[in-house]
């Protein structure tokens, strides 16, 4: 972390911008808490908003295209080959582009929000075929959202930037585990009605 903290210090916006795009391509850096790092600096003077704001913003825009490309190179020919040890098929990730295109694209915005989970649907969105055209403006959008939430955290606590980063991060996880439950406990269910129906009509 201190390592993080005085590359910042002494790098500043090119700094800001190569963590976040490592950090949102899926390497341990720690981004919600060097945004918050980030805006307790600006609260100081050290450095500028509107720089700050754009150097996080275009980090993470190039991070998550980077798992975007990632996906779609190597996300259909990891199912060919991989697919049927996880049951997954062709025909799932066309189920899985059409749901993006409907209703998944908020998860890109959204998704921010949950470390880990941002660098897995970009992943998904590529694997499954999903135009850039279509993906940019969310996750795009979804950088921006995130990037401008945690810096002014650190901007509005100050001195308590770290812990109440630490909290938030905390929260996040708390949120986003109820919710991966929820889409399980939803997809078993529906497994168990499609069983029963499809036995009846036998």
């Amino acid at each position: 972390m201190h390592f993080f903290l005085h590359f910042i210090v002494q790098f500043k916006y090119a700094a800001i911008f190569c963590l976040l795009m490592l950090g949102i391509f899926g390497l341990p850096v720690p981004d919600e808490t060097l945004l918050a790092f980030c805006g307790f600096l600006v609260l100081n003077g050290k450095l500028e908003f509107t720089a700050t704001l754009a150097a996080a913003f275009l980090g993470s825009c190039m991070g998550i295209s980077l798992s975007y490309i990632l996906g779609r190179k190597l996300g259909p020919k990891a199912v060919r080959q991989f697919g049927k040890f996880v049951h997954i098929d062709e025909e799932t990730l066309d189920r899985v582009h059409r749901w993006f295109a409907h209703y998944g694209r908020w998860s890109l915005t959204g998704g921010y929000f949950f470390p880990g989970f941002r660098h897995l649907t970009a992943i998904i969105a590529g694997a499954s075929g999903l135009e850039f055209k279509v993906f940019a403006p969310f996750a795009f959008g979804g950088a921006l959202l995130w990037s401008a939430a945690f810096v002014t955290l650190g901007y509005t606590v100050g001195a308590r930037w770290e812990s109440m980063s630490d909290s938030m991060h905390r929260l996040l996880l708390v949120i986003l585990a109820v919710f991966v439950s929820l889409a399980l406990i939803a997809a078993g269910v529906r497994r168990i009605i499609r069983k029963k129906s499809a036995g009846r009509r036998k």
